[in-house]
């Protein structure tokens, strides 16, 4: 790997992550020693890149700095493609719009080099054949999450028992056939995943959140992560 290549690299590990990385696991991930990513942070210092820590304790990136936004590597720019052709065949209406809203800006912007990288990716997502249809729209139901209000539904579980609910919506979830949110159920008083296909009527009231959302959705994903 060419020097400016792993300066560009080291940048890219650094603005990734959020805590002190090592120069070992800089070294591990890039496939050289740890005495060229210690000359290597020595040199982006020199170039007034904002990198703080030292030898031994890690490195992070301060706020406030970026490479030009479209420097990708043909490996980044497969990712973004698989990504957004992703959305575009399992997401709801407003997400494959934005998508391929995104490729399109992409694409406009990229160098005339690597722009076929991005139109013609040898990654592809394939739509499911037996998707499942929504229950209720989706794109209100991302705004009502990040508006952090509530919603009543109607919903019917695996074996088809009907319950009424009202919900805290935080999260949804893109599988290949189905769609899932992910909620806090005031009648269970817990988190609980819905189906999006078993939701049978669904009102969005215009009532607040009682918890800030973002707290919740952590508090979420904290639970997943215990029970892995």
């Amino acid at each position: 790997m060419r020097k400016a290549d792993r300066l560009f690299q080291i940048v890219q590990i650094l603005r990734r992550n959020g805590r002190p990385v090592t120069a070992d696991a800089i070294a591990e991930e890039l496939e050289t020693s740890k005495r060229s990513i210690y000359r290597d942070i020595a040199a982006l210092m020199g170039q007034r890149v904002p990198i703080r820590g030292e030898a031994g304790v890690g490195y992070v990136l301060e706020g406030g700095f970026d490479l030009p936004p479209l420097m990708l590597t043909a490996d980044e720019i497969d990712a973004v493609a698989l990504g957004a052709h992703w959305v575009a065949e399992h997401g709801d209406p407003g997400l494959a719009r934005a998508a391929l809203d995104v490729l399109a800006k992409v694409a406009a912007v990229l160098p005339e080099d690597l722009r076929p990288f991005l139109m013609d990716s040898p990654t592809r997502a394939v739509r499911s054949w037996n998707m499942a249809p929504d229950g209720l729209d989706v794109v209100q139901l991302r705004s009502w999450i990040r508006k952090g209000r509530k919603i009543a539904i109607a919903y019917s579980d695996e074996a088809d028992r009907p319950s009424e609910r009202t919900i805290w919506p935080l999260l949804v979830g893109y599988r290949d056939a189905t769609r899932l949110l992910v909620a806090w159920c005031e009648l269970r008083t817990d988190f609980r995943t819905f189906r999006l296909d078993r939701i049978r009527h669904a009102e969005f009231m215009d009532e607040a959140i009682p918890k800030r959302p973002a707290l919740l959705r952590a508090q979420y994903l904290k639970t997943l992560k215990a029970c892995d």
